[in-house]
Formats: C-alpha cells, structure tokens, sequence
C-alpha cells in the first residue's frame, strides 16, 4: 500500500467520522478514495483492522449510544437518526456491538456518567467492534 493510497484512506475514515448519518455504502466511498470497491475495502481493512461498513456501524453505534442516553428519542428515532434505514439491522447491530439491545440500553439508568467529561466518556462508552460484548447484568 502507498503512501497515497494511506492518505486517501484516511480521508475516506474522516468522511465516515463527519457524515456518518448520510447514506453512504462501499461504492460512494471508493469513488471518494479514488479506488475501485473492492480494493479501497482490501486496503482499508488491512490498514484499520475492520471493514469499511464494520468502522461506519460502530461510529454508527457510538452516536446512537449518545442519543439513548438522553432519552427523548425513541428507538426507531435514533435508528434514522444516525443513518440506519432498518430497525432490524441496528437492533442487531447494537445488541452485537454493545451487549444489550437498544431499548434496554435506553431505559438503563445513566447518571453515574453525567459527570465525565465527553471525550473519556467516548472512550469508554466505545463499543466493541469484534463482537465480544459481554451481556448487560439483568436486574
């Protein structure tokens, strides 16, 4: 892999960081990173680990964890609103990614994190990206 090819990569993940509630899918962004699907997402995987729909999930994830917490959107809300069209997949997405799924998720109590700063609370909050998300303790 280039240099050039890193660099556009990168851009690629900015979009996807910046615009991550628009309709975007492999295609759109190879065109961005001037590469054909296939090898923007061969590069892309073998430079950030995961698939380039696996990165816009969790960034995905990440922004509907936020909205949860505040909790004045309802589920389906909050699947639109970070660019899902399917209240199926990002149920199962999220309950993959996080442990338990997104309406319990929402009505878990969240105010010992109210306190955090936002960027360690990103961190912490982060979800899994390889699916070991371990189960939410049942009350």
């Amino acid at each position: 892999m280039t240099l050039e090819d890193l660099v556009r990569l990168r851009r690629a993940r900015d979009l996807m960081d910046r615009d991550y509630a628009e309709p975007l899918d492999v295609p759109a962004l190879a065109r961005f990173a001037l590469m054909s699907p296939g090898h923007f997402s061969r590069s892309f995987r073998a430079a950030f680990g995961e698939t380039p729909y696996g990165y816009l999930m969790t960034r995905r994830i990440e922004r509907a964890k936020a909205l949860l917490r505040r909790g004045d959107l309802t589920v389906t809300e909050v699947c639109f609103a970070v660019g899902c069209t399917s209240l199926g997949s990002f149920s199962s997405r999220f309950t993959e990614l996080v442990g338990e799924s997104p309406s319990a998720y929402r009505a878990r109590r969240h105010e010992q994190g109210a306190a955090i700063p936002a960027c360690v609370a990103k961190v912490c909050t982060r979800p899994v990206r390889n699916g070991e998300a371990e189960p939410a303790p049942r009350p």
